[in-house]
């Protein structure tokens, strides 16, 4: 029997430079078991465990002493199961970081400035220095970080592959460090040791506000390299007092704003010194997820003249990332390239949408997203600005003295390099396209944190990925990429546990400005408990809650003292005894983006609005959450709290919002998707509110009524309820408010509003927001019906697909810890074909309609049923 397959260390293949010293293992069993019973694990040093009887092969913990600074490993695991011993798997590499503070040795620089010049689009400077080495070279290493974005270059060659590092973080707390393999890139004599230094997220232009210098006003540079040579000699080198610096080419970079360069021939600055400083290695961390790269490169669909010098580029899809242009003309010439995701109604490139402007902004800023390069003339000269990222579709080239082509541009796609993980098609065209816009979406909003749109705002909103987060792992592995983000969560939390709604979290909007009030939102501040509880469901990580556990505490001790200790000043006459467990006081965002929400009002209005059935519902649902946490960590007092706690809670949304004939209000669609999906109402009425739901529905035409909050579990808690039918009308509905009139009218990303493209065709806000396709997670756990079970990572699943609508075939593919699941369906009249993959090491029920639910083990199983039918063949194919 082969060995085990597709070995990983924490989240990630074969990592280089990880932060952990005793990193969780996993592999996945070979095909032919059906379950693991023991283990072992050796090292190529020698050192192995032996046997060890248990069947976890998911982030086993690290079984040998703690690993050290710079620590190599190779290892590989044998499995015992219940068709023999395996075979040993190859070999998986990994290697450790600088783990230690006192690894450091190099120095902290600054580029030279007397004063740090006015923003946003300041100067990119260059760093450089020279590595002198007398011996051959057997392993390197460079060990990398910066205030800023940053780019390093050995004998005038790009180090590495990884783009806008060092990523972005709470920089007060968590700094990154990248590992890079220089081996191939350094010989005996004298190399350029050369850095592009740029504002990046640091000083740069940040959020709808556009603040800058939030985490300092000077960039800084630290690098340090680690040369083995034959004889196992160690050569330590790196920033310090000898390094130069000057302003680079690149005239300005700023992540909103753009880049602007300068190719002509002309005196290069004058070298200076570089400043040094004590900056500490305190706040050194290395990343739990996979890197920021290019991860796929598209050719325009069109590139058409707008007038003299003018041209419109057509990627065909909105991307995040940035254009590589050619045939840049005679040196001076001038190109502007301005980027948007719509046009106007000439067929011009428009962002008048995308300015950002309301109460928080004093006055409309500018879009941003402009480009601009002065040739050189140089043959094969190309541009591609790497300290910048826009969202886009459409690029206005002007001043092109020809007429650049479609092999001149190149649309580069940048995003975090995330192993895809889920895969969903049917017999309905538009409903793969809305899927594939919904992928877009998260795609460009995965830039090192999950973001809201590539382009106006950029920020890492809590609410958002809170509700995303379960659909995003269905189709990407985001472990390691929400851990990541997590931390920068935990260390922006308040002394009081109020969780910021942004994260990571400027100066300019922390706890001591005038925007501190926006924070501690019910659903947004939620994702403390909500985010960590969904990567234990897809992933089966038990250390991601245990890390959490202090951080969630903390919010519902503070959601508590919300509830009990005051109350909406609309209330009127003496407290009832629930009303300590009913969450109406403090500032919330509610729904947010209901159809037809009017949000032109005074921002005072909003805030002072009573949002207690939105607070109260996302109360009882963290602290249910909270008791089954305790309970898997072992936490048998606190489990019991919270357990309780939410039942006082659940049985205050109850006194409050059943009336006295026992209907839910307020009666809108989302307050009752809440009732449902998180079992607020008791069973005897689930019926009801689920009639009343639909009521509602029809009310509207049959259309959703829905914001951000309850958008995701709409259709899900009506196909729970019996009304499959309704949810599948409202997947299908192609009027506004709808899912399939954002792709009826062409876009390839899903809007913020529901109504982003007006009825006169003038874009509203973005149309790139990932939050309303959420909606896809119905494709994979309903229509094709590959659903987590109980145990975390897939290790027991469910497939229940729910046929509907004029669907006649449907399949969904997840790349789960354990191995490939498959569920795909065809219906030819009455007769319903299934089709279902199941994993080593797992069980599924399988349950059609009908039919009651059928366990089976790893293996191909076929499933042929009528649905009126008495009887049915289930054909299987073991393991």
């Amino acid at each position: 029997m082969p060995g085990p397959s597709g070995l990983r260390v924490e989240h990630l293949d074969a990592p280089l430079g990880i932060g952990d010293r005793q990193p969780r293992l996993s592999w996945r069993l070979p095909p032919e078991a059906t379950g693991q019973r023991a283990y072992r694990i050796r090292l190529d040093s020698g050192r192995e465990t032996g046997w060890r009887d248990g069947d976890g092969n998911v982030l086993v913990p690290w079984p040998f002493s703690p690993l050290r600074s710079r620590e190599r490993v190779r290892w590989q695991v044998q499995a015992r199961t219940d068709r023999g011993e395996s075979q040993w798997s190859p070999w998986c590499a990994f290697e450790t970081g600088l783990l230690d503070a006192a690894d450091w040795t190099a120095r902290w620089i600054h580029p030279a400035e007397n004063e740090p010049p006015p923003g946003p689009g300041r100067p990119t400077y260059e760093l450089a220095s020279t590595v002198v080495l007398d011996r051959p070279v057997a392993h390197a290493r460079l060990y990398a970080t910066a205030h800023g974005l940053y780019e390093a270059f050995l004998g005038g060659r790009r180090v590495g592959d990884l783009e806008l590092t060092p990523g972005f973080t709470q920089y007060t707390r968590r700094l990154q460090v990248q590992t890079y393999d220089v081996t191939g890139l350094l010989a005996e004599g004298e190399q350029d040791f050369t850095v592009l230094l740029s504002d990046g997220w640091f000083r740069g232009q940040i959020g709808l506000t556009r603040d800058q210098d939030q985490w300092g006003t000077r960039t800084a540079f630290l690098a340090q390299l680690h040369i083995e040579h034959p004889d196992g000699d160690v050569t330590i080198t790196g920033t310090d007092t000898t390094w130069l610096s000057r302003t680079s080419p690149i005239l300005a970079a700023d992540l909103i704003e753009g880049q602007r360069e300068d190719r002509r021939p002309a005196a290069s600055p004058p070298w200076q010194p570089v400043a040094t400083s004590d900056l500490g290695y305190e706040r050194l961390v290395v990343s739990s997820a996979p890197p920021v790269r290019v991860t796929q490169e598209l050719r325009p669909v069109a590139v058409t003249r707008l007038g003299e010098g003018r041209h419109l580029v057509d990627l065909g899809q909105n991307i995040t990332g940035r254009v590589r242009l050619s045939n840049l003309g005679p040196e001076g010439t001038r190109l502007t390239l301005v980027h948007g995701e719509a046009l106007d109604a000439s067929g011009d490139v428009t962002t008048d949408h995308l300015r950002p402007e309301g109460p928080s902004v004093p006055h409309p800023l500018p879009a941003g997203m402009v480009d601009q390069i002065i040739s050189s003339g140089r043959d094969g000269e190309m541009f591609e600005p790497r300290h910048t990222v826009h969202g886009f579709q459409y690029v206005r080239i002007e001043g092109h003295p020809g007429e650049p082509s479609r092999e001149d541009v190149t649309g580069v796609v940048v995003h975090t390099d995330m192993r895809r993980t889920g895969w969903f098609t049917c017999s309905d065209d538009r409903i793969n396209r809305l899927h594939e816009a919904a992928v877009w979406s998260f795609r460009d909003n995965a830039c090192d944190i999950p973001t809201d749109c590539p382009h106006r705002e950029r920020a890492g909103w809590t609410g958002d990925w809170q509700l995303f987060a379960p659909t995003a792992a269905f189709l990407y592995d985001v472990a390691g990429f929400s851990l990541k983000w997590l931390r920068d969560v935990a260390v922006d939390q308040w002394e009081d546990g109020t969780v910021t709604s942004i994260s990571p979290s400027a100066p300019a909007h922390g706890k001591d400005s005038p925007a501190a009030f926006i924070h501690g939102s019910a659903g947004w501040g939620d994702a403390i408990v909500l985010v960590p509880w969904e990567l234990y469901r897809a992933y089966g990580d038990t250390g991601v809650l245990t890390e959490m556990w202090p951080h969630m505490v903390r919010w519902l001790d503070r959601a508590e003292r919300m509830a009990a200790h005051g109350r909406h000043p609309s209330r009127t006459g003496p407290a009832r005894p629930h009303e300590r467990y009913v969450w109406d006081t403090g500032f919330h965002w509610g729904e947010w983006l209901e159809p037809g929400a009017d949000l032109t009002g005074s921002l005072e209005a909003f805030v002072a609005l009573d949002k207690s059935d939105v607070a109260t519902a996302y109360f009882a649902r963290s602290a249910d959450l909270a008791g089954r946490i305790a309970e898997i960590l072992g936490l048998a007092e606190d489990s019991d709290r919270y357990t309780a706690l939410a039942g006082q809670v659940r049985a205050a949304w109850r006194a409050e919002f059943l009336d006295a004939d026992r209907a839910v209000r307020p009666a809108t669609q989302a307050n009752l998707v809440r009732a449902l999906r998180f079992g607020l109402v008791p069973d005897d009425l689930r019926d009801r509110v689920a009639a009343q739901l639909v009521a509602l529905i029809r009310a509207a035409g049959t259309h959703l009524g829905t914001g951000f909050l309850a958008t995701p579990d709409l259709l899900p808690v009506l196909a729970d309820t019996g009304h499959a039918d309704v949810a599948y009308e409202l997947l299908f509905q192609d009027t506004p408010p709808s899912w399939l009139h954002m792709i009826d009218c062409g876009a390839t990303t899903v809007w913020e509003h529901w109504d982003g493209i007006r009825d006169d065709g003038t874009p509203h806000d973005s149309l790139n927001h990932y939050s309303k396709g959420a909606v896809i997670g119905f494709l994979h756990r309903y229509v094709a019906g590959i659903r987590p079970g109980a145990r975390g990572g897939y290790r027991h699943l469910r497939i229940e697909p729910v046929p509907g609508g004029s669907l006649t075939s449907a399949s969904a593919a997840h790349d789960s810890p354990h191995g490939r699941i498959e569920s795909s369906w065809s219906l030819d009249r009455d007769v319903l074909r299934l089709s279902v993959l199941i994993p080593p090491g797992t069980t599924a029920d399988v349950v059609l309609p009908g039919r009651p639910p059928e366990l089976v083990g790893p293996g191909r199983h076929h499933f042929t049923t009528a649905e009126t039918a008495e009887t049915a063949e289930t054909e299987s194919e073991s393991a």
